[in-house]
């Protein structure tokens, strides 16, 4: 699984929890309905700024959008 793939199943999981649809988060995060579904499907890397914009509207730490995914360093 990718980056993209593991943060957009974090998004999507963590908004459905909350019980919001994507339109409802659109207007409490200001983060477009199409960016939240790409981001959610795996096809877009949102910037910082909008990983936060997301956690907020959600109600969660933005680190919980990142569990499950772990980065090596390069040589």
């Amino acid at each position: 699984m990718t980056f993209a793939q593991r943060l957009g199943e974090n998004v999507a999981a963590a908004r459905k929890r909350a019980g919001l649809s994507q339109e409802a988060l659109y207007f409490r995060s200001e983060v477009h309905r199409t960016v939240i579904s790409k981001v959610e499907r795996g096809e877009s890397i949102p910037r910082a700024d909008t990983v936060a914009r997301l956690a907020a509207g959600i109600g969660v730490d933005p680190g919980e959008l990142f569990a499950g995914i772990a980065m090596e360093a390069g040589r």
